[in-house]
């Protein structure tokens, strides 16, 4: 079976699965966003205020403290052998999509760096911690949500994870520390305090980005008046209301759960209907990171009162 990928009117081809993957011009265009926002905030806070990164970005920063090499430079010279090495571990658009987004960081590296632009934080560090760990992590999770990357890491990671059995993310962690410590080379320990505080506003930023902006509660429901409950959830809230099928530990008889997505203001009034209706229910709520689809990501259909129904 043949590949296709799709490069706006353009489609690569591939023979050897039937899996398609499409390369989305929406998708390249966010990943230069996010580029262009990480970049920013590593020259215009980190640089700038001697604070340290981890992964490759880290030893681009550590090679621009002790020899000056400009960032835009080493991010070329460190990834793309990475990249090319791994080649083989990575799906085609991983490919294409991590390579377009070290093109871009180091593209976006080099014009920040030529734009006469500075903010003067007054050497304050805590600001520049927060600065960059607010900008570059919005970057950065812009950038990973469209499936991009910018780091050589994944690649290392993948490496040791195959050959190895190393789990991708404590090879991730492990080389992020060892760059970090690395970094006291060229930063003193007041610095590198700082530099924590940025990291970790920076993965705060970036794991709220990719576990959505339209946040929701999960609830679920056993009542024995559960036909009513559906009745009114679908008619007060218009809400959809899913019937589970479950077993009672104790008694072993078929008990129907019912589970709701609604959003957090609309959470009163779903409990209030559950307790009016049946005051010995029992409720599970929980947070739902992102909910996709009717009501949510789009508009619920409107329902007219006053529509004559024959």
């Amino acid at each position: 079976m043949k590949k296709v990928i799709y490069l706006g009117g353009i489609s690569l081809t591939n023979n050897t699965n039937n899996v398609e993957e499409k390369i989305r011009l929406i998708d390249l265009l966010m990943i230069a966003i996010g580029c262009a926002a990480y970049a920013f905030a590593l020259v215009t806070f980190n640089i700038a205020n001697q604070l340290a990164e981890g992964g490759i970005t880290g030893v681009t920063l550590i090679l621009k403290g002790l020899f000056n090499f400009n960032p835009a430079y080493s991010t070329i010279l460190i990834n793309i052998p990475l990249i090319l090495f791994g080649y083989r571990l990575l799906g085609r658009r991983t490919i294409i999509y991590t390579l377009y987004g070290t093109l871009m960081l180091s593209a976006f590296l080099w014009i920040w760096q030529r734009v006469p632009l500075s903010i003067d934080l007054h050497h304050d560090l805590f600001l520049a911690a927060m600065a960059a760990g607010i900008t570059g992590g919005a970057g950065s999770g812009l950038l990973y949500r469209f499936g991009g990357t910018t780091g050589g890491t994944d690649v290392i990671a993948r490496i040791f994870e195959r050959f190895r059995g190393i789990p991708m993310g404590q090879t991730l962690l492990w080389l992020d520390v060892l760059v970090l410590f690395i970094s006291l080379i060229y930063i003193d320990i007041r610095h590198m305090a700082y530099t924590l505080l940025y990291s970790y506003v920076f993965s705060r930023l970036v794991n709220f980005i990719l576990s959505g902006t339209y946040a929701a509660k999960g609830v679920l429901i056993v009542s024995s008046k559960s036909q009513e409950i559906v009745d009114q959830v679908m008619t007060v809230l218009q809400r959809g209301v899913s019937i589970l099928h479950g077993e009672g530990g104790y008694s072993h008889k078929d008990r129907p759960m019912l589970y709701v997505v609604v959003s957090p203001s609309e959470l009163h009034d779903l409990q209030m209907i559950v307790g009016e209706l049946d005051k010995n229910a029992f409720m599970t709520i929980f947070d739902v990171n992102e909910a996709i689809g009717e009501g949510f990501t789009y508009a619920r259909p409107s329902h007219n009162i006053f529509k004559h129904v024959g």
